[in-house]
């Protein structure tokens, strides 16, 4: 009998050794990739397919849509004018980022435009507009550290703002007419802030006008109102730009201001004169009347002007009485034990002591104010009433041939207003070129109009479409179902 040979340890290890290699492919057997690239090459054609259909769909529906979807047209603005860091315009009054798209400023646009400034269309604009400051990141980072130091953040007022203007894509204007629309808005802007702080006022240099309509009489008073109006408004010139001079007129406004003194001096003295010295009028009568009537009415303001003084007055010795039996005491307490802090501390005597002081400085101020107007107005009334003794008396004198004198006159008078024109002319051509200077990037646009593309929207549509169809197409494929075959 053949004996049993027992295996071998060798012959037992390689077998167990087998039993865990197809424990491990049992294991991978369900995520065989060969399977997995079979099916997914199966079905390419129809995971192609898919993908097209849901870019197809996709644009479709964005197209059926797009109408109602707004579109955005974005520029900025960037705004240096002399007062902007306070949130002030030149004048002091309020800067409010909203005046870019004020009703006038709208209407002026649209009618540039010729797109029609009816109230819907302004309303439909105005309300499409919005206006955002736009604050670097260096500036919220340093607020951002003041605040977390604890110290006080101080206001920001932006100089560049972001302008938007959303509509529906159905809205009847292109793409490049909104651009344009956003630019006009700016530019009528522009001019209109160069009207009011830029250009001279229209009613200055414009006082030929008004003695055409006046009696020789009454050029005194027109004149020197106007001489001083020029006196004026050099001398806040030369305060302001003591260093400027026109390249057109190379004239400072010390130049000027010269010039103005010599035209006073010589033209309009003699002019002036001449009537003075002759009492002339074209009606002396219908003058007396309107000096009588300019003295009625200086007397009127002259009571109102004196109740005012009196009535602050009153006030002005109560205040001085109430701070005499107050005895207001300046003082702050002293802490010299404790910790200092950054807060002052302050006793209830200094607040006191520091309202009594302000209202005492206003009353006297408005009691100043109040008896130079009343000076004021004594004055003008007895330079009147002057003029009306000498008027009457050449009446009484009965000398009415004023025919030569006022031929010299009017001579003497065409000369002036010769003078007049070139001084003017002198003015208006030197604040120009100071306004050009000063003003002439006062508001500029940062980044030129730009409205978002209307193909991009749709190929973001067809894209999502597209992946959407391609996963659909791909998850088929592995679960085995294809378009048109068995499973």
């Amino acid at each position: 009998m053949t004996s049993a040979t027992p295996p071998s340890p060798d012959a037992s290890s390689h077998s167990g050794s087998h039993h865990a290699i197809d424990t491990d492919s049992d294991l991978y057997e369900g995520i065989d990739l060969r399977d997995v690239f079979a099916r997914l090459a199966r079905g390419f054609a129809q995971t192609l397919g898919l993908a097209a259909l849901g870019l197809v769909i996709a644009a479709v529906i964005y197209l059926v849509a797009s109408p109602s979807v707004t579109t955005t047209t974005t520029s900025r603005v960037i705004f240096a004018f002399d007062g902007f860091a306070n949130g002030e315009y030149p004048d002091h009054t309020k800067f409010q980022p909203d005046d870019l798209r004020a009703p006038d400023v709208v209407i002026e646009a649209l009618n540039r435009q010729k797109l029609g400034a009816s109230e819907e269309s302004q309303g439909t604009i105005r309300s499409a507009l919005t206006i955002e400051g736009i604050i670097p990141p260096y500036v919220i980072k340093e607020r951002d550290r003041l605040r977390a130091a604890g110290q006080a953040v101080p206001s920001y007022v932006p100089d560049e703002y972001q302008i938007t203007l959303t509509l529906p894509r159905k809205f009847p204007l292109t793409s490049q007419q909104r651009a344009l629309m956003l630019n006009e808005i700016v530019t009528v802007y522009r001019e209109k802030f160069l009207r009011t702080y830029g250009a001279l006022p229209l009613a200055f240099g414009n006082v030929e006008e008004t003695l055409r309509d006046a009696d020789l009489f009454e050029y005194e008073f027109i004149l020197n109102a106007e001489a001083q109006s020029i006196y004026a408004y050099l001398n806040q010139q030369i305060e302001k730009a003591k260093s400027f001079r026109s390249p057109t007129t190379n004239l400072a406004f010390s130049d000027l201001l010269k010039q103005a003194q010599l035209f006073d001096q010589i033209e309009l003295n003699e002019t002036l004169g001449r009537i003075r010295l002759n009492n002339l009028s074209r009606d002396r009568n219908a003058a007396l009347i309107k000096m009588d009537y300019t003295l009625k009415t200086l007397a009127d303001r002259e009571r109102t002007a004196s109740e005012e003084e009196k009535t602050t007055r009153e006030f002005l010795e109560k205040a001085e009485e109430h701070a005499r039996n107050q005895n207001y005491v300046l003082g702050v307490k002293s802490q010299a034990t404790q910790a200092r802090t950054e807060t002052p501390v302050l006793d209830q005597g200094l607040v006191d002591s520091l309202l009594a002081n302000d209202s005492y400085s206003v009353m006297i101020r408005k009691a100043l104010d109040a008896s130079l107007l009343v000076k004021r107005i004594q004055a003008e009334e007895a330079r009147i009433l002057e003029r009306r003794k000498e008027m009457d008396a050449a009446i009484r004198d009965g000398n009415s041939d004023q025919s030569m004198l006022i031929k010299q006159v009017e001579a003497s008078i065409k000369v002036m207003e010769e003078a007049y024109d070139r001084l003017i002319a002198n003015i208006r051509k030197t604040h120009a070129d100071y306004a050009a200077q000063q003003y002439g990037d006062a508001i500029r646009i940062s980044m030129q109009p730009g409205t978002d593309s209307k193909y991009r929207p749709l190929a973001m549509a067809g894209i999502i479409g597209g992946f959407l169809g391609l996963a659909l197409g791909m998850g088929l494929s592995l679960l085995g179902v294809y378009v048109g075959g068995r499973r």
